[in-house]
């Protein structure tokens, strides 16, 4: 029998070689197509005499990434679509339907024939999952080998049986830190966990896996074996003991609550362990089903999978424009930003040329690269040669003619108009006809800057994010003249160095900073009403925030506040800002003489390592102090998210952002937007426009009108709309 995605040989051993290679796609995924086949695969193999064992493993230089975006999209659709005829009839088809892989793996595990996956590269989530049913695992140990169960990072968890299969190879703790997680193992942490049981040299991953069906393994599960026990004696031991009280809560302390499925995780270990292993994978799949009924499963799914893939493929790239192959960039401006783009410019292969004023600055930024490849092969990820190889393709330059061949150019040069007009007036005397200018700028609008182009159709911005070689978010800003050529090159080129983009129109702040002052600034309303700053820090973390206001604004500087202020009321008036907020600023920064953290004071001190930060006692002395009694802790986390997202649905109206997925991607990329919520819109739509109009009009009534609802959100309440129906990303109303 023919396979579209796998073929089958069997050697003179009887032992068939099963190489999964899907066509057409760079990485093999779970589709219901290969479900079938693996189907089919599993009843051949058993029913012909001649094959002993089987080895799968994988054509592609990876081995899996799991299931498949579409077959994951189709499976909400279904139950939304099911759920508006019969809601418990919808429940109980979504349990037959998510237990589909869960019975493929356990038929693979049960068949009576020995099987050995073959991991020769990346293998995540459902691959995995099938991994850990055959009855014996080898990996490569090559460095691109990582082993994964990632799901709780897209709102679900390991649903086709890694629950149980994990926390009965492997202590439950460690079990627990896995998959609550999702964080990615090596071959050499695998085995030592007990999930694997070789890693070789990647020339002898097949004859090693095939020697182990030929040593006589044994086609049985351990806990399928009479006399099977948990590693570390399963649930009720002393060491037990001492574990699962704690567990709930260290997941709250981490989590506060907001990850169903993470929590999820934890109850299918726990009842798991004191059942049959079949009846475990039963528990798995029923609080599987209640998690993919769940907003936060739905939204998360939805941006942090389904909206990064599709951005990440260029989901806004123009139509018609060919494809461009960018061979060398130039980089203007040899500080910590402009280095370090040409740093993950270089990383990607590409030629940079690394302009400043003189050679001394050019080099010193180059510097920065080379820190970078230090670290980096200090903890395995390059080798000597790949970072040697990397650091040449960097040249330090302080000559402009250096760029008369590049693609593309981008300025990261001081934040002043007058400084980046002789840059672009520099660059653009030496750029050749058809290369794109790029600006970094953070806080001045594209459009000001194009001004001073001689052609602003090929004028665009590419914002980064600090610290660039880590931040996967890029801002790609539209001026009014900015043409499609100029998009579709900063598109591909963001897709060269691995970055997810969002594509807005110009404005002061454009999305991301905008979105990010909204939240310092409602920290500085806090603070001002007298609520105490240890509270204001913890209720934005326990809303899911990653780091509180106060401490996000000492990382971007408390002084760059007070300039972001102050150029506000310079370019749009006094009435432009709130004036007891630039007395916070003015006061930390002129009176007090806290910047942040780069001079170890800002609304925290920064004593030496290994001390760790600690909110400056004197803040509290800024303003009468209440009782934390007095705070409602609930209130302060709505006013958080509420503040942000009402900032983002203004993005919406002014027409800075078109599409939802970019409102939502860029939220929880750029600043952390509690991930949770699937990012700013899928809070909204999560909730409902409605309820959320009338939140905002509560909290305006008592904290200020900078939270009363836009005309907009009161029309789509009013209509009962969503977002991403109102915006459709897909087109799917212009379509019909």
């Amino acid at each position: 029998m023919t396979y579209t995605n796998f073929t089958v040989d069997t050697d003179a051993d009887g032992i068939a070689l099963v190489t999964w290679d899907m066509p057409g796609k760079s990485m093999n995924v779970f589709t219901a197509e290969v479900m079938d086949e693996l189907n089919a695969i599993i009843d051949a193999t058993v029913a012909d005499k001649a094959v002993k064992g089987v080895v799968i493993t994988s054509g592609k230089s990876s081995f899996s990434g799991g299931a498949d975006l579409s077959m994951i999209k189709s499976m909400f659709s279904f139950y939304q679509d099911e759920k508006a005829k019969d809601p418990a009839a919808a429940a109980q088809k979504l349990f037959d339907l998510v237990g589909r892989m869960t019975g493929l793996f356990r038929k693979l595990e049960t068949c009576g024939k020995p099987w050995v996956s073959a991991i020769n590269g990346t293998c995540m989530g459902g691959a995995l999952e099938m991994s850990l049913a055959c009855h014996g695992r080898v990996a490569s140990n090559a460095k691109s080998v990582k082993l994964a169960l990632p799901e709780v990072k897209v709102g679900i968890f390991p649903g086709a049986g890694g629950t149980q299969r994990v926390s009965r190879l492997t202590d439950a703790q460690s079990a627990l830190q896995m998959m609550t997680t999702g964080q990615s193992l090596t071959a050499t942490r695998a085995k030592a966990m007990n999930l694997l049981h070789q890693v070789v040299e990647p020339d002898q991953l097949i004859p090693a896996a095939k020697q182990m069906i030929k040593d006589g393994l044994k086609p049985v599960a351990p806990w399928d074996e009479k006399g099977f026990k948990v590693p570390g004696g399963g649930i009720w031991t002393p060491a037990s003991a001492q574990l699962w009280p704690a567990a709930p809560a260290i997941l709250r302390r981490e989590t506060s609550g907001n990850y169903p499925a993470a929590l999820a995780i934890l109850k299918c270990v726990y009842e798991g362990l004191q059942v049959p292993f079949d009846t475990g994978l039963k528990i798995e799949q029923r609080y599987f089903t209640q998690v993919l009924q769940t907003t936060e499963a739905y939204s998360m799914i939805r941006s942090l999978f389904i909206s990064m893939q599709e951005l990440g493929k260029g989901a806004r790239r123009p139509a018609g424009q060919p494809k461009n192959e960018i061979k060398k960039v130039g980089v203007v401006g040899a500080g910590f930003m402009g280095a370090s783009i040409a740093y993950v410019t270089a990383a990607a292969g590409i030629s940079v040329t690394l302009i400043d004023r003189d050679m001394e600055a050019a080099t010193k930024g180059k510097s920065v690269g080379e820190g970078l490849v230090k670290d980096s092969i200090g903890k395995g990820r390059l080798t000597q040669d790949e970072g040697a190889a990397l650091l040449a393709r960097i040249t330090p330059s302080a000559d402009y003619a250096d760029l008369s061949d590049a693609n593309l150019v981008i300025e990261a040069v001081f934040e002043d108009r007058e400084v980046k007009k002789a840059v672009i007036e520099a660059v653009e005397a030496v750029l050749p006809e058809g290369a794109i200018f790029a600006s970094n700028t953070s806080t001045l609008p594209i459009s000001g800057l194009a001004r001073n182009s001689k052609r602003p159709v090929d004028f665009i911005g590419i914002h980064f994010f600090s610290p660039v070689e880590k931040m996967m978010l890029t801002e790609v800003i539209l001026g009014k003249e900015t043409g499609d050529k100029a998009l579709a090159v900063a598109l591909d080129y963001v897709a060269a160095i691995k970055k997810t983009p969002i594509v807005v129109n110009d404005t002061r702040g454009f999305f991301v900073n905008r979105c990010v002052f909204r939240y310092i600034h409602e920290a500085y309303d806090m603070l001002i009403e007298g609520v105490p700053p240890a509270m204001i820090e913890n209720a934005a973390k326990m809303a899911g925030m990653p780091v509180g206001p106060l401490s996000l604004n000492d990382e971007v500087a408390v002084d760059l506040s007070m300039k972001i202020l102050k150029a506000a009321v310079a370019d749009l008036g006094e009435n432009a800002v709130d004036a007891k907020h630039m007395q916070l600023v003015t006061r930390m920064v002129e009176t007090e003489g806290r910047l942040g953290r780069k001079n170890s004071k800002g609304f925290y001190d920064y004593p030496p390592k290994p001390a760790k930060k600690s909110l400056w006692p004197g803040l509290k002395d800024f303003y009468p102090q209440k009782k934390a009694d007095d705070v409602d802790v609930k209130v302060l986390k709505q006013r958080f998210l509420v503040t942000i997202a009402l900032e983002a649905a203004r993005t919406i109206e002014e027409g800075i952002v078109t599409d939802p997925r970019e409102a939502d991607v860029g939220s929880i990329l750029g600043f952390g937007f509690a991930p949770y919520t699937g990012g700013v819109l899928s809070y909204i739509d999560g909730m409902g426009v409605k309820a959320f109009a009338n939140l905002c009009e509560t909290l305006a009534s008592a904290y200020g009108d900078h939270f009363k609802p836009t005309a907009l959100l009161q029309e789509m309440a009013q209509k009962g709309e969503t977002f991403y129906g109102r915006f459709d990303p897909y087109g799917v109303k212009a379509a019909a």
